[in-house]
């Protein structure tokens, strides 16, 4: 605990000498701004690169492991179908309350910005495939597992996963050394996380104080209606999550929330729930979540329980249609609902994935896709409120299926 402790001072420490050094280079040397944001920016994509290079052996052997020893397929359709049903619940209940709250609180209507520049928007609306069944399937069903590991594909290691562990624990006795060597190889990993979590303070250090050099601190007066919108949105479904949390996990939510401390920090600070993935998965378990279900549990959520980001998705399409003065009928925007539905299920947890999924659904429903250079300049930092908040859902979802699976048992 005194070392988590530890952590979270040193991440606090970099956060505000990274705001410190980028206000600095900001406003006393502004030319140099975007030269000095590209290197310091190293240290964030340093940071999440290594922790991308765990994810997929630690969610690979994580996950065989938890389905081979719990041996019982009924329970592992038992926690799946639980954990499925709070998914699919959640996103929907954030997709409604983002669609809700820009309707509402219109951020969008009668804007006073300037479309010229769409530049900053091309890359985006490029590399964006339109949404169809066959794209869907080809993003969920791997072809090649060692693809999938290479891309970090969640959603894709996770299916596999879920079938090798079913077969492994189908095999009896012969499984037995595979499951100790995969085990071992888990305990390897979450090893490597305590070295790795050591870089996350220079990693913020140099996400923040890019971000800021280039921005400065005016960022936060642009778009103001469009920031304070999304910030409440956001801290009305905190309060929601919260909420049914406490409902079910009672006073021990508190306990929950300072586990949560540090990946929450690392989470809004990089802007990448992913990055948070090994050290959110060794803090469950010192919390007393059962280790087959976390790691049963908490990589599905990576693929389908992101509600931050569902809730912005609704959010920013619909501040787009606004912005170009589009009208969207209800019945329309239902639609958009449920498209968004399946396009975001396997979205990765890294920065600006979810424009991604803006962007296609966008193109689908007639709102000029190049919009979404309206909200790129000011999407860092609700990045950073939306990648806070898929790491509290998901670890909320966890701890709920575990609460209910130890009262079953």
């Amino acid at each position: 605990m005194k070392s988590n402790n530890k952590l979270f001072i040193a991440i606090v420490a970099g956060l505000v000498l990274g705001v410190a050094l980028g206000g600095l280079v900001h406003y006393q040397y502004p030319e140099s701004g975007e030269g000095f944001a590209k290197n310091i920016k190293l240290l964030g994509t340093i940071f999440i690169r290594m922790v991308q290079m765990i994810i997929a052996p630690l969610v690979f052997s994580t996950l065989v492991v938890g389905i081979a020893k719990m041996g019982d397929m009924k329970m592992v359709g038992r926690v799946g179908g639980k954990a499925m049903a709070w998914f699919l619940s959640a996103s929907l209940m954030s997709l409604m309350l983002g669609m809700m709250l820009v309707n509402w609180l219109a951020p969008g209507k009668d804007a006073s910005v300037s479309m010229a520049d769409v530049k900053s928007a091309d890359d985006l609306v490029k590399n964006t495939h339109s949404f169809s069944l066959e794209e869907f399937v080809k993003h969920v069903v791997p072809k090649s597992i060692f693809e999938a590991m290479a891309t970090n594909e969640i959603l894709q290691i996770v299916i596999f996963s879920i079938l090798f562990g079913i077969a492994l624990s189908s095999i009896g006795r012969y499984a037995k050394p595979l499951i100790s060597t995969l085990e071992t190889v888990s305990h390897v990993v979450l090893k490597m996380v305590s070295y790795i979590m050591w870089v996350a303070p220079f990693g913020v250090f140099g996400a923040v104080a890019g971000a800021v050099a280039i921005y400065g601190f005016d960022i936060w007066k642009l778009y103001a209606n469009y920031l304070v919108a999304f910030g409440f949105g956001i801290l009305c479904l905190w309060v929601i999550l919260l909420a049914v949390g406490y409902l079910i996990l009672g006073n021990r939510l508190w306990a929950l929330l300072k586990r949560l401390a540090s990946p929450l920090l690392i989470a809004f600070s990089t802007t990448s729930s992913e990055a948070v993935f090994p050290k959110l998965t060794e803090e469950l378990e010192r919390f007393g979540c059962d280790p087959k279900i976390v790691s049963f549990t908490l990589p599905l959520g990576y693929s389908f329980n992101l509600d931050g980001s569902m809730m912005y998705m609704t959010f920013a399409s619909l501040f787009i249609a606004q912005v170009y003065g589009i009208d969207m009928p209800i019945e329309k925007q239902i639609l958009m609902l449920l498209v968004l539905m399946l396009t975001s299920k396997g979205v990765a947890g890294v920065p600006r994935a979810s424009l991604i999924v803006v962007v296609a659904t966008c193109a689908m429903f007639g709102i000029p896709p190049e919009g979404i250079a309206l909200i790129l300049p000011i999407d860092h930092f609700c990045d950073m409120a939306r990648s806070m908040t898929n790491v509290l859902g998901n670890a909320l979802a966890t701890s709920a299926v575990d609460k209910w699976e130890a009262k079953r048992d």
